[in-house]
Parts: structure tokens; C-alpha cells; sequence
């Protein structure tokens, strides 16, 4: 009958039983305290000598991290954090700190973030870490409440495949019985195989695993999206889907993560709208500020962030992108196939979802997969799909450690992956 900190009331009666980590003990002589952290919160726990059994006040100066449970009651004390302290009259300990602990969990001591990564079981602990991951966590239930409500259906592809469904991205090889097999670098494929089946509204939440060998604050190997395609549909309606989406998902965090927000120093504001710009009409903005930049050219870091200054807008959709710049997969626009129906939503200056029209007709899908430079007969598991009657159809996928990135405002995408995964990272 365990109680959680955050449930502990002033007028709470009668003995309680409060398991949780040692966060600091304060040795005062004749009275000491003990700082008890659980998931939802601190309390402290106040004995004094003489009052309470030996062995009890000998445990008030456990190393910190101890794991303990502690039964006691409830005493008004104005000093103490929330106006009420605990005071024991049992105190098991469960587990005992035997190491030299390599990171501080009451961040009084600073850790090189690697040294946080070898340790992350114990970085968790941390109340701005544990808020990234909160956050998080709202960020994909949010998510699945939102595509609920329109009449998504969720599904779950697999990861394992044997070939490239994108054909950009290296590969990383698996062994597969006999076979050659790869982890899937995209789940593009298996989406539209299950619009195409006839569920005419997808969503899932998988990993994307991209075996390039970048070393930047902006990348890591694994990585979750959270995806969605929908049939009969052009790249304008996959937009309204997301605007829906996003706004909610940013809504759902200031809502329910504000102490989370206010422990990492962020105020996130809900944008009221998300504008539309074409591709063109950006890049002639950019050069009327003296940037110098070729169309059909992909938008890069620098483009981004000079955007974003001139915009000064949070949140804004960037469609119409050149044909030749997207994904083989992208619908050029039947008036001006130079450009295509495609788009990419844009948060704080950075790229956050990417998403299109796909082409539904094996013909054309043959003929822009040559204007790629690639071979259609390496794609031939894909095109074949098309030919048994699909439907239009468009999608997008927000990658989800980039959107808590953003969100956080962390300085290196790897705080947002709990075991992130990189060129030179493959443990814990």
C-alpha cells in the first residue's frame, strides 16, 4: 500500500509507506534529515535522537542513492519543502549504494555527457533528464490521442527487410538465417503496402535506423518516427492532418508537462496558426537579403536559420519543393512537374516533418526512379505494388527525438534519446 510523495497531503493521517532513492542526507548532530526521492517528487524526513530507535537514526545518513522504504506520518513544518515533512518510525533499507557513483543525481557535480550516456540508469535520476523524457513521452501520447480522435488506425510494420526501401541511406546488414537482410531505414514502404490493402488511414510509431557515419549534435543512427499516410489524398490534405496533429501535441505538452517545462527553462508557446510558403517564394527572399543560393538546390542549415530570421514565425510549412531535390516517391505537380506536391514543417528554424504525395503509378514511379540515376529493377518488390490498383495517396513522419530537441532545446539531439545509438556509441 505504497504512497507516492506527490499524493502526501499536510492533513494526511495515520502511517504511510513512501519507497523511493536516497537524494541527500543533512547531519545535524542530535537531528537529522533525509531527503527521499521517488518519481513524483522530494520529501523530507526529519529524526531526532532519542526519540526514534538507534538503528533507525543510525539509517537517517545512508549514502545517497540508497534504496529504502520508509514508513512514518505526517507533521506540519513550515520549513520544509511543501509546509510538511515525515517523520519515521521505520526506515529498510532495500538496496545499498557499493560504488563510487559516476554521476550526481542532485546535479550539484556536472558529468561530460558521455560519462552521463556509459551511466544513463543513474543520468535518469536527474530532474532535468527525467523532464526530457516526460516530455517525451507526452509527445507520443499526445500523438496517438490526436490520430485516435481522427480515425486513424494504428499499425506495426516490421523492421527487418531485404533491400532498401528508400535507396538513399546505407544500410546496416543483419544476419537473417541464410538470407541478406537489413534493418529498415524507413517504413515508407509498408505504410502505403497498407493503404494500398485498404486502410485507408495509417499511423505508427517505429524506429528508423540510418547507417551513416555523420558525427554532429544533429544526428544519431536509431532514431523513432512517428508516421502517417492516408489515401485519396493529396499533399494538401496530408497538411491539414498534421496541422491538427502538431498543434495538439505542442498544446498537450504545455498542458501537461509545466513543471517539466519549467524545470529545463523553457516556455513553449503554441503557435495560433502554421502559414504556408512555397519553396520559390523563400528562396527569393533569401536572396533579396544577399544570400547566395540556386534553385532546385536543397535547403541547407544555413538557408534554414536565415529563414527563420526573416520569418520570425515558429511554426511554418515550406511546400512545393523541386522534383529533382525529393525522394523518388514524390509526386511532381501535374501543372509544373518541375516542382512537386511535397512539403516540410518547420519548428524554430529547423526541419521537423517532411512529407508528400506519393506517386500511386508504376509508370511514372519507373520513369522518376531513372531520373534518379538508379536502377528500376532493383526496385521491382516496390513498383509491383502499384500495379494491383492504388489509390493517391500522402503522408508524413515527425521524427520524435528531433521534436523533443526542439521543444527541449537541448543543444545535442542525443539528450533526447534515452540509449541513442551513433557511430561510436553501441552500449548500454
Amino acid at each position: 500500500m505504497r504512497t507516492m510523495i506527490s499524493e502526501i497531503k499536510k492533513d494526511t493521517s495515520g502511517t504511510i509507506e513512501l519507497n523511493g532513492w536516497v537524494h541527500e542526507t543533512r547531519d545535524h548532530g542530535k537531528i537529522r534529515f533525509l531527503i527521499l526521492r521517488d518519481c513524483t517528487g522530494l520529501v523530507q524526513v526529519t529524526a531526532k535522537k532519542g526519540s526514534v530507535p538507534d538503528e533507525l537514526f543510525s539509517n537517517m545518513s545512508l549514502p545517497k542513492e540508497t534504496v529504502v522504504s520508509i514508513k512514518g506520518t505526517i507533521k506540519e513544518e513550515k520549513q520544509a519543502p511543501g509546509g510538511f515533512e515525515v517523520v519515521p518510525n521505520e526506515v529498510e533499507v532495500l538496496n545499498k549504494v557499493s560504488i563510487l557513483l559516476p554521476v550526481d543525481p542532485t546535479e550539484k557535480v556536472v558529468s561530460e555527457l558521455d560519462v552521463r550516456l556509459d551511466n544513463r540508469h543513474i543520468d535518469l535520476r536527474r530532474k532535468k533528464i527525467r523532464s526530457i523524457f516526460d516530455i517525451q513521452s507526452e509527445i507520443s501520447r499526445s500523438f496517438r490521442e490526436k490520430a485516435g480522435e481522427l480515425g486513424i488506425q494504428e499499425i506495426f510494420p516490421t523492421t527487418i527487410v531485404g533491400a532498401a526501401t528508400e535507396g538513399g541511406a546505407e544500410l546496416f546488414p543483419i544476419v537473417y538465417f541464410e538470407k541478406e537482410a537489413f534493418l529498415s531505414q524507413s517504413p515508407q514502404l509498408y505504410k502505403q503496402l497498407a493503404v494500398i490493402g485498404g486502410i485507408e488511414k495509417v499511423y505508427m510509431i517505429v524506429p528508423y535506423y540510418r547507417a551513416e557515419k555523420h558525427k554532429t549534435t544533429a544526428h544519431i543512427n536509431q532514431f523513432w518516427g512517428m508516421d502517417f499516410e492516408m489515401a485519396f489524398a493529396t499533399h494538401k490534405d496530408a497538411m491539414n492532418v498534421l496541422r491538427e496533429v502538431f498543434l495538439h501535441i505542442l498544446g498537450s505538452v504545455k498542458k501537461n508537462c509545466s513543471k517539466q517545462l519549467e524545470a529545463i527553462g523553457v516556455d513553449l508557446v503554441v503557435p495560433k496558426e502554421i502559414k504556408e510558403y512555397t519553396y520559390t517564394e523563400l528562396v527569393d527572399m533569401i536572396i533579396k537579403k544577399g544570400h547566395k543560393f540556386d534553385w532546385g538546390s536543397d535547403l541547407g542549415r544555413d538557408e534554414e536559420r536565415l529563414i527563420f530570421e526573416i520569418l520570425k514565425e515558429d511554426a511554418y510549412f515550406i511546400t512545393e519543393y523541386p522534383t529533382d531535390a525529393r525522394a523518388f516517391y514524390t509526386m511532381p505537380n501535374t501543372e509544373n512537374p518541375k516542382v512537386s506536391n511535397s512539403f516540410d514543417l518547420m519548428y524554430r528554424g529547423l526541419e521537423m516533418v517532411s512529407g508528400s504525395q506519393r506517386i500511386h503509378l508504376p509508370e511514372l514511379l519507373t520513369e522518376r526512379i531513372k531520373a534518379k540515376g538508379m536502377n528500376p529493377d532493383n526496385f521491382e518488390f516496390y513498383i509491383n505494388a502499384f500495379r494491383s490498383g492504388a489509390p493517391p495517396h500522402a503522408g508524413w513522419a515527425i521524427g520524435v527525438e528531433r521534436l523533443t530537441n526542439a521543444i527541449t532545446r537541448q543543444s545535442n539531439i542525443r539528450e533526447c534519446s534515452m540509449f541513442p545509438r551513433d557511430i561510436d556509441r553501441i552500449s548500454p
